[in-house]
């Protein structure tokens, strides 16, 4: 997007399980943002698709009209950019592509449906963006729980970085769907619901259990209504944006011994909110005895507002981009430790392939975001060699092809894990499945990029680090690489040279040492 101004309005929608929900802001080039209009609709998509795993053609017809109201409110603002997102609810159903394509031909709004990782994305930014004049990432660590409708996501901060996310699919609306019949016919159902959560949370609580995590931040569409019912209990207003541990185990134990009935009476709940308001309590509880803290941080942020932010950052450039960057960045540390990648050597191709990169873009012509792909392919290329050191290029792609690294989506994910999988002497071809799929477009993006990841990586074959600088001069073809180095490079300069061929079938020139 162009920035064309010093403001501009710019629309969000959440094509969500169980709403739809429309943010309208004003947004300058001070990055400020001035929320206009919020508006919530209830849908039964995710009823639907958790259900019956399609969306019938009646929730198709409500859907569209809403959204044709929508469409009609952003015409009022004149609004130009916007962006409309689609989450588990569509993304899950049987029928998603007929719905997507009904939803653009009846109102003119094109939904991407975005997958888990694209979530934590914009909530990762929206989280930043609220807690930004505070120090809760900055010295403890801590714990952030997303609870969905679909989903439950847990991410853990040290020092102000991201440094995992466990994800399972218990959403506050799957899980009264999932067991529904359960509900009917045991008295002691939320004592069930919960054995249920925490067999699925086992890999979590392994994984989360052996930290010393002091804070505890929540997130989600319930929060509102745990807060009022904590008021009611305690008959006063609580402090703005925390929940008291005390007062969260206090109603945990009052509603645990409570039957639906006598909670939607009580507290005035229609049976729809109560349904996914415990299991929401219940995956909190679960998640709050794995740490400290002594209260709960209930920060007013939802996908909507990260989805206004990315337009903003887009549009003005706004320096916030960073740390989304460094976001991303920072979770593929994990998988670093996780796989037992050499760091030393992975950090030092990283740098190699940025510098080839950046000083060759009259040659690649290819932009910041095909750049991103090319930096976390270079830190995982050798991800493989964990499961087989002979096989790794394979390895890397069906490693990487099936983790939910922040911000990316499933295309680029494959794009990331094709340039690992010819990062050394197999050269891509239309007879590899994994690179038959892509499209046209992206299979030149692979070539290109996996061409520059052969290069980088040949500059240090040994692991021994030898270069310390690398300068780029192009002359009638010729891309030399002049390098600066103590060292002997006779075992680099090989091959360099074996790899060399494919750099210039792709690139047009060729790469000489």
């Amino acid at each position: 997007m162009i920035n064309n101004g010093s403001s501009q309005t710019a629309a969000s929608i959440d094509v969500g399980s169980n709403y739809l929900r429309m943010m309208i802001a004003d947004i300058n080039n001070n990055s400020d943002i001035s929320i206009l209009d919020d508006i919530i609709k209830p849908v039964k998509i995710g009823k639907d698709t958790f259900s019956h795993g399609r969306i019938s053609v009646e929730t198709i017809h409500e859907t569209c009209n809403i959204l044709k109201s929508f469409a009609l409110l952003m015409k009022e603002y004149k609004i130009k950019n916007y962006k409309a997102v689609s989450t588990s609810g569509i993304r899950e159903a049987e029928n998603k592509q007929y719905i997507l394509e009904q939803i653009h031909l009846r109102t003119g709004i094109e939904v991407e449906s975005i997958n888990i990782s694209q979530e934590r994305f914009y909530i990762m930014k929206a989280l930043r963006y609220n807690t930004a004049n505070t120090d809760l990432f900055d010295m403890k660590t801590s714990l952030v729980t997303n609870i969905t409708t679909g989903a439950v996501e847990a991410s853990i901060f040290k020092n102000g970085k991201l440094k995992f996310t466990e994800h399972a699919q218990i959403g506050s609306l799957r899980l009264s769907e999932l067991l529904e019949g359960l509900q009917h016919t045991n008295a002691n159902f939320i004592d069930l619901m919960e054995q249920y959560i925490d067999s699925k949370l086992y890999w979590s609580k392994s994984n989360i259990g052996n930290m010393t995590i002091k804070n505890f931040i929540a997130l989600g569409g319930e929060l509102t209504s745990i807060i009022k019912l904590i008021g009611i209990e305690n008959k006063n207003s609580i402090p703005r944006n925390t929940i008291s541990r005390k007062n969260f185990n206090d109603l945990y134990n009052k509603l645990k011994d409570m039957s639906s009935d006598q909670i939607r009476f009580k507290y005035g709940l229609s049976k729809k909110k109560i349904d996914l308001l415990i299991p929401t309590i219940l995956i909190f509880y679960s998640f709050l005895n794995m740490t400290e803290s002594k209260v709960i941080y209930t920060p007013n942020i939802n996908l909507r507002l990260g989805v206004i932010l990315d337009l903003a950052d887009n549009i003005f450039h706004f320096q916030r981009r960073q740390f989304s960057l460094n976001d991303i960045l920072s979770s593929t540390l994990y998988l670093s430790d996780k796989y037992k990648i050499d760091k030393v050597h992975a950090d030092y191709v990283e740098k190699i392939s940025m510098s080839i990169f950046d000083q060759t873009p009259k040659i690649h012509k290819l932009g910041p975001r095909e750049r991103l792909y090319l930096q976390i392919a270079s830190k995982l290329h050798d991800i493989g060699s964990f499961i087989d050191i002979v096989d790794h290029e394979n390895q890397s792609y069906n490693i990487i092809s099936s983790q939910d690294i922040m911000g990316f989506s499933d295309r680029e994910l494959l794009i990331i894990a094709n340039i690992t999988r010819y990062h050394s002497s197999t050269i891509p071809d239309d007879n590899h499945y994994n690179y038959f799929i892509l499209s046209y477009r992206d299979k030149m993006v692979v070539s290109m990029l996996s061409a520059i990841l052969k290069l980088s990586e040949a500059l240090d074959v040994s692991h021994l680090q030898k270069i310390q600088s690398i300068k780029l001069v192009l002359k009638n073809n010729m891309l030399y690489f002049n390098i600066t180095s103590n060292d002997d490079l006779g075992l680099e300069e090989w091959n360099f040279n074996k790899r060399a061929n494919f750099f210039e079938e792709v690139l047009g020139v060729k790469p000489i040492i």
